[in-house]
Protein backbone atom coordinates (compact mmCIF):
# COMPACT_ATOMS: atom_id res chain seq x y z
CA UNK A 1 0.00 0.00 0.00
CA UNK A 2 1.19 3.71 -0.76
CA UNK A 3 0.35 6.43 1.20
CA UNK A 4 -0.16 9.84 -0.71
CA UNK A 5 -0.29 12.64 1.51
CA UNK A 6 -0.16 16.77 1.72
CA UNK A 7 -0.05 18.84 4.95
CA UNK A 8 -0.95 22.21 4.93
CA UNK A 9 0.03 24.05 8.38
CA UNK A 10 -0.87 27.31 7.98
CA UNK A 11 -4.82 26.75 7.86
CA UNK A 12 -3.68 22.77 9.63
CA UNK A 13 -5.66 20.70 6.82
CA UNK A 14 -4.30 17.51 5.33
CA UNK A 15 -5.15 15.64 2.30
CA UNK A 16 -4.49 11.76 1.44
CA UNK A 17 -4.91 9.06 -0.32
CA UNK A 18 -4.23 4.93 0.23
CA UNK A 19 -3.74 3.40 -3.24
CA UNK A 20 -2.74 -0.26 -4.09
CA UNK A 21 -0.15 1.27 -6.66
CA UNK A 22 2.60 4.15 -7.23
CA UNK A 23 1.80 6.03 -10.21
CA UNK A 24 1.05 8.64 -12.50
CA UNK A 25 -2.78 7.95 -12.08
CA UNK A 26 -2.22 7.69 -8.54
CA UNK A 27 -0.53 11.12 -8.18
CA UNK A 28 -3.19 12.55 -10.10
CA UNK A 29 -6.02 11.42 -7.76
CA UNK A 30 -3.81 12.47 -4.95
CA UNK A 31 -3.93 15.66 -7.01
CA UNK A 32 -7.75 16.05 -7.56
CA UNK A 33 -7.69 15.05 -3.38
CA UNK A 34 -5.63 18.02 -2.56
CA UNK A 35 -7.82 20.47 -4.94
CA UNK A 36 -10.94 19.54 -3.39
CA UNK A 37 -9.02 20.92 0.24
CA UNK A 38 -7.61 24.31 -1.49
CA UNK A 39 -10.05 27.08 -0.19
CA UNK A 40 -11.63 28.83 -3.29
CA UNK A 41 -8.99 31.55 -4.35
CA UNK A 42 -6.04 30.14 -2.93
CA UNK A 43 -3.13 28.69 -4.71
CA UNK A 44 -1.25 25.58 -3.41
CA UNK A 45 2.07 24.86 -3.87
CA UNK A 46 3.39 21.07 -3.34
CA UNK A 47 6.82 20.29 -3.21
CA UNK A 48 7.95 16.89 -4.51
CA UNK A 49 11.06 14.54 -4.84
CA UNK A 50 12.56 13.23 -7.69
CA UNK A 51 9.88 9.86 -7.43
CA UNK A 52 9.21 8.73 -10.88
CA UNK A 53 5.13 9.14 -10.35
CA UNK A 54 5.95 12.79 -9.12
CA UNK A 55 7.49 13.66 -12.53
CA UNK A 56 5.46 12.02 -14.84
CA UNK A 57 4.62 13.63 -18.11
CA UNK A 58 1.04 11.80 -17.65
CA UNK A 59 0.18 13.16 -14.47
CA UNK A 60 -3.10 15.45 -14.48
CA UNK A 61 -2.82 18.74 -13.15
CA UNK A 62 -4.92 21.20 -10.89
CA UNK A 63 -5.36 25.13 -11.85
CA UNK A 64 -4.96 26.38 -8.56
CA UNK A 65 -2.04 23.41 -7.70
CA UNK A 66 1.68 24.23 -8.42
CA UNK A 67 4.43 21.63 -8.31
CA UNK A 68 7.80 22.58 -7.33
CA UNK A 69 10.64 19.56 -7.42
CA UNK A 70 13.39 19.18 -5.40
CA UNK A 71 17.24 18.47 -6.52
CA UNK A 72 17.84 14.99 -6.31
CA UNK A 73 19.51 13.45 -3.69
CA UNK A 74 18.52 16.05 -0.96
CA UNK A 75 15.91 14.46 1.05
CA UNK A 76 17.43 17.44 4.21
CA UNK A 77 15.27 20.05 1.37
CA UNK A 78 12.11 17.73 1.74
CA UNK A 79 10.13 19.04 4.84
CA UNK A 80 7.42 16.14 5.17
CA UNK A 81 9.92 13.40 5.31
CA UNK A 82 10.65 13.96 9.14
CA UNK A 83 6.61 13.46 9.19
CA UNK A 84 6.65 10.08 7.24
CA UNK A 85 9.56 8.97 9.64
CA UNK A 86 7.32 9.79 12.82
CA UNK A 87 4.37 8.27 11.42
CA UNK A 88 6.57 4.97 10.79
CA UNK A 89 8.01 5.10 14.01
CA UNK A 90 4.97 5.49 15.68
CA UNK A 91 1.45 4.00 13.57
CA UNK A 92 2.71 2.54 10.49
CA UNK A 93 5.31 -0.25 11.20
CA UNK A 94 5.02 -3.26 12.23
CA UNK A 95 4.00 -3.80 15.31
CA UNK A 96 2.68 -6.86 17.76
CA UNK A 97 -0.76 -5.93 19.85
Amino acid sequence: MWIFGATCPAEGKAAGVVMPYCNSEAMSLHLKEIFRHVVPGAHAVITLDQAGCHGSAALVGQSNITLMSLPPRCPKLNPVKSLWQFMRDNWLSNRIF
